[in-house]
C-alpha cells in the first residue's frame, strides 16, 4: 500500500464522489465488490462458505504471499495438493494451508514475527521511512489508506467498504468494514485471525509505518472493522485476548491441528 520513491508532496482532498458507492442509512459508502460467485453478490450467511471467482491478479497475490510465507512453514505432506502446486496453480485454500503450517510449533509472538518478516520482504529497502514521510499520522492519511484498503485487500479479506468512525472524538471516514472476512471464514481459526492477521497488521502500520491502526474482529458474524488513526490497545486489554477458539468448525473446514494453538487446545489459544 505504500507509494515509494517520491518526495513528499501536498495532496488534495479525497474526492469520494468518484468512487463506486451505494446508499446506506448513514449516507454514501464506498464499495468495491470482489469476485463473489454467490447469486446475491454478497458473502454467504454465517455458517456457509462464500464462493469466489478469483481472477489473475488475485491469484498472483495469493501465490506471492504463499511463497513468501512458505519459507517459514513446515513442509507440506508428500502427495497432498498443496505440495504439488506450481506457482500459477496457487489458490486461496493453499494460501490458508501455508498459514496454518507457519503457525505449527510457534508461539503467538513467533507467529506474529513471521508475518512481520513476510510483510517487510514484500517492500523495497527504506519503504517504511518513505511511508512515514508521505503519510504522517493525520486525518487525511488515515482516510486515504482506508480508501486504498478496500480495493487492494479484497483478495485477502473479501468485500469491504469505507465507513465513518470516531477517532479521538473526531468523526472521519477512516474506517473499513469487512463484511465477512475471507481469511477467518476459510481458516475457521480464531488464532489465525488474531496472530497471523490482526495483531501483526496493527503492529506493522502502527510501529513500522507510523500510522496507527486498530482492527476489531467480530467472531459472531466474521465481520471486521479496521480503524485507521486509532492506536490499538495493549494485547492484555484487547477483548481478543480472552476469545476462545471456535467450538465447532464448519463442515468445509480442515480440522485445525493442535500445534496451531500451541499444543493446548483446552485453553484459550492466546495464553502463550
Amino acid at each position: 500500500m505504500a507509494v515509494l520513491g517520491f518526495q513528499a508532496v501536498q495532496f488534495p482532498s479525497l474526492d469520494y464522489h468518484s468512487w463506486p458507492r451505494r446508499r446506506s442509512s448513514s449516507g454514501y459508502i464506498n464499495v468495491v465488490r470482489c469476485g463473489i460467485a454467490e447469486p446475491s453478490g454478497e458473502p454467504a450467511p454465517f455458517g456457509q462458505k462464500t464462493r469466489y471467482n478469483d481472477g489473475f491478479f488475485e491469484k498472483v497475490f495469493m501465490a506471492l504471499f504463499a511463497r513468501k510465507m512458505g519459507r517459514f512453514a513446515t513442509p507440506a505432506k508428500a502427495g497432498t495438493q498443496t505440495e504439488k502446486r506450481s506457482w500459477w496453480d496457487s489458490d486461496y485454500e493453499s494460501f490458508v494451508d501455508v498459514s496454518k503450517r507457519v503457525m505449527q510449533g510457534r508461539s503467538r509472538i513467533q507467529q506474529q514475527e513471521v508475518v512481520r518478516e513476510v510483510l517487510l520482504s514484500m517492500l523495497p529497502p527504506g519503504a517504511p521511512d518513505q511511508f512515514r514521510k508521505l503519510f504522517p499520522p493525520t486525518r487525511w492519511a488515515a482516510e486515504f489508506n482506508a480508501a486504498l484498503t478496500v480495493p487492494f485487500f479484497a483478495w485477502l479479506v473479501g468485500p469491504s467498504e469505507v465507513v465513518e468512525v470516531e477517532v479521538n472524538g473526531v468523526k472521519q471516514r477512516s474506517g473499513v468494514l469487512i463484511k465477512k472476512c475471507r481469511y477467518l471464514e476459510n481458516s475457521g481459526c480464531v488464532g489465525m485471525c488474531v496472530n497471523m492477521c490482526k495483531i501483526p497488521t496493527q503492529d506493522f502500520f502502527t510501529n513500522e509505518f507510523g500510522l496507527p491502526l486498530t482492527m476489531i474482529p467480530n467472531f459472531e458474524d466474521m465481520s471486521c472493522e479496521m480503524v485507521y488513526g486509532q492506536v490499538p490497545p495493549p494485547f492484555e486489554e484487547d477483548p481478543v485476548s480472552k476469545q476462545p477458539c471456535f467450538s465447532d468448525i464448519s463442515p468445509w473446514q480442515i480440522p485445525t491441528p493442535a500445534s496451531v494453538i500451541n499444543y493446548k487446545p483446552e485453553k484459550s489459544f492466546l495464553l502463550n
